[in-house]
Order: structure tokens, then C-alpha cells, then sequence
């Protein structure tokens, strides 16, 4: 059957990345791709093709730089678009504008600071305030991120977006799209987003997967951008110093019951703490009690607002349930499936082999081989198949 010139178009596109991927000495940059491919339609077709107009999230850092970088170097027209949640403009959508001047695209801003507020910070408030440790940034890249993006590509007429997240983006034979682990692990960001939707992903190109942190300041430094060597955002955008307990103090509109008891697990009294959002599951510094012996978080209580505190034995966990679960790279499965797979609990965590059995109510249970400290509630638990490809994930609910 005759491809379509898209089809065609595609095929190229992905052999490009092929030959990245198989050969440490390919060059992006060297290969305006979108441009090869336009040449030899052209030569077949004695047609002009136009090319691909891409959206891309602008933070102000070296990554998004470089994604935008790349993307016009490959041969797609691009536009920068700075997303602003916390309301005013800032010192990295200054930075963002710079970088788009320099690179000769087209640079907006758009302001979702309320959308940023009622998606992430009330949910993120509300979630400590009922003892568990959400991650904020799996939910910005779905509800915020990649969905403003989507809008803002809608309004200008462009085809796809991308951001400067270090993963591979895959289409499988089964028709569903993926993420797949970064070729540097310590850069990997698949876990951030498994919740994205099979929508975002088709409508997504993740340009950085095969670069290393070096290469992407490298890149940056070669093409003149003043960011090349700007430091990496740390901790949560809306939290820049770190303290969230204090956050969640000052931003609240609920009241809260302030201080309780540390509990053992007999639920005898140890001493009093300043209010359970100080704290998450796992957790051994910075509890404010002296037990004489090395004391973890087991368990949060907000019914009684109390906090228990065990050994580290007890704080070791082998299986937990998942609930608000999204599946990538397969379909839903049946009640009762089981897979065997990796799992990672928390962001900074290895994976660990594990099985996951899906359940009547749609929840996940996941069963560890070998049990593992920290497991809390509200973090996100992600799924991967032997080849780091995005099973899908959920949020640990116990």
C-alpha cells in the first residue's frame, strides 16, 4: 500500500533517531532532518513540503533550550511558550525570551496561574493536610505542562509540542504510546510522566532522551546561549526555599489541628510534634524527638492526628495498593492480570522487581520480591517492562 507523504514523512523522521541511538558519533545538530526529508519528497514528488510547526515549553533553563534548539536544527518551525503559574513574570521567562531572541523564534507566555493553583497547589496543600506526601510535578505535567501546551499549540495553528523532559517517546505495535527511560539514568524522567494521557503522547516529541546532562550544556554553550551553564531548578517551583510545612501554613484555608502526639505502635505517647505535615512515611532527621535509639515515621494519623514512630524494620514495606492508576503502554487490563515487572516507589529510588496484580476496583496491588523502606502514601509507584518502558503507574494509597 502507497504511505501518504506523513507516513513518509514519520518513517524518516524515526530513522533519524534510529541512527542516534546506534551510534555514539551521530550528530543532530550536523542533520537538519525535517529538511532532508522535505529535499528527497521533493526529488520523488516534485512537491514543496511544509514543514512541522512546533510548541515548545520554555522554563528559562538550558534543557527546553536545547530541545528548541535541536528542533529548529532538525527543520520544524519552532515557538517557544513560557507557561507562567505563579502569576507575574519572572526572572526565567526573562531568561526564556533571551534564549528565544537568540535562537531567532518566536517566543509567548501565557499566565495559568489559576489553573495552577486549583491543579496543583490546593491538591498538594490539601494531601499533607491528610498525612500523605504528594508529588506536585507528575500532576503539573499533566494538568498543567503538557495540557497549556496542547492549548496554546491549538491556538497557533501548531501540529505537536515538546518539552525538555530527558525520555524517549515510543509508539508501539499495539498502537499505544509510551515513555521509555533516558539513556543517562541519573537524568531519567520517566517517572514524572506516567499520567499523561495516550492524547498528550501522540501529540508529543521528547527531543533530549539520548543525551547526557554535559552534552546538552555543551550544545548550548556551541550555539551561544546564555544559559548554557545556568544551575538546574531544585526542590517545587512554588516552594524555592524547601520549607513546605511553612507553605502549607500560610497558604491553607482550613484549620488545622497544629500540634499532636508521636505514638508507638502500641499507641503509648513519646512526645508532642508541630503539626503532621511536617512529616512523611519513611522519614528519620528531623522529627524534633530523642528516643535513644533511631526512630522512623510508620504511619500518619490526621483522624487523630497523631504521628507513629517505629524501627526501621517496621518501616520496611512489601506490598501496597495503588489507586488513581494510568496505564501507557498497554490497555487496561483484566481484573485479576498479573505482571511481572520493576517498580519504583519514589522519584530518587531504584526500581525494584516486583508484581503487580490489577484489581476489581481498578486499584493496583503491588507485591515487591524484596520489601523496601519509605513506601508512602500519596507518592507515585511506576511501572516498568525489562527494556524501562512505562507500564503505566498509580498513586500509593496504602
Amino acid at each position: 500500500m502507497r504511505k501518504t507523504l506523513p507516513n513518509i514523512m514519520q518513517d524518516l523522521l524515526h530513522l533519524h533517531y534510529v541512527l542516534h541511538d546506534l551510534s555514539p558519533n551521530w550528530n543532530d545538530t550536523e542533520l537538519p532532518i525535517n529538511h532532508t526529508c522535505a529535499i528527497i519528497i521533493k526529488d520523488f514528488y516534485g512537491a514543496e513540503v511544509k514543514m512541522t510547526k512546533v510548541v515548545v515549553g520554555m522554563s528559562g533553563g538550558v534543557d527546553s533550550a536545547v530541545a528548541a534548539y535541536l528542533l529548529k536544527q532538525q527543520g520544524f518551525e519552532v515557538t517557544g511558550v513560557t507557561l507562567r503559574t505563579l502569576g507575574s513574570e519572572s526572572a526565567d521567562e526573562e531568561d526564556a525570551r533571551h534564549t528565544c531572541e537568540l535562537l531567532g523564534i518566536e517566543f509567548l507566555s501565557y499566565d495559568c496561574s489559576t489553573e495552577f493553583r486549583e491543579c496543583v497547589i490546593d491538591p498538594f496543600i490539601d494531601s499533607y493536610l491528610k498525612g500523605k506526601t504528594p508529588n506536585p510535578c507528575i500532576e503539573c505535567n499533566r494538568y498543567i505542562k503538557f495540557a497549556m501546551l496542547e492549548k496554546a499549540a491549538a491556538q497557533i495553528g501548531a501540529e505537536k509540542i515538546a518539552t525538555g523532559h530527558y525520555a524517549y517517546l515510543e509508539k508501539l505495535e499495539n498502537g499505544r504510546y509510551t515513555v521509555r527511560k533516558a539513556s543517562q539514568n541519573v537524568k531519567d524522567q520517566t517517572y514524572m510522566l506516567y499520567k499523561l494521557t495516550q492524547e498528550q503522547l501522540a501529540g508529543t516529541i521528547l527531543p533530549l532522551g539520548s543525551f547526557t546532562k554535559d552534552e546538552i550544556r555543551a550544545m548550548a554553550e556551541s550555539a551561544g546561549l546564555d544559559i548554557a551553564h545556568k544551575g538546574d531548578s531544585q526542590d517545587i517551583c512554588f516552594i524555592p526555599d524547601g520549607k513546605h510545612a511553612q507553605f502549607i501554613e500560610e497558604n491553607t484555608n482550613r484549620t488545622t489541628d497544629g500540634e499532636g502526639y508521636f505514638v508507638d505502635e502500641a499507641g503509648n505517647i513519646l512526645g508532642k510534634h508541630g503539626g503532621i505535615w511536617n512529616y512523611t512515611v519513611g522519614q528519620r532527621k528531623g522529627l524534633g524527638i530523642a528516643l535513644g535509639y533511631p526512630a522512623f515515621v510508620l504511619k500518619i494519623c490526621p483522624e487523630d492526628n497523631t504521628v507513629v514512630l517505629g524501627s526501621e524494620s517496621s518501616v520496611m514495606c512489601s506490598s501496597f495498593v495503588c489507586d488513581e492508576v494510568n496505564y501507557l503502554s498497554i490497555d487496561v487490563p483484566d481484573p485479576g492480570t498479573n505482571i511481572r515487572c520493576k517498580v519504583k516507589a519514589r522519584y530518587h529510588q531504584p526500581e525494584r522487581t516486583a508484581t503487580i496484580e490489577a484489581l476489581e476496583d481498578g486499584c493496583v496491588r503491588v507485591t515487591l520480591d524484596e520489601p523496601v523502606k519509605g513506601v508512602a502514601p500519596g507518592q507515585s509507584a511506576v511501572f516498568y517492562d525489562e527494556e524501562g518502558r512505562v507500564i503505566g503507574g498509580g498513586v500509593i494509597r496504602k
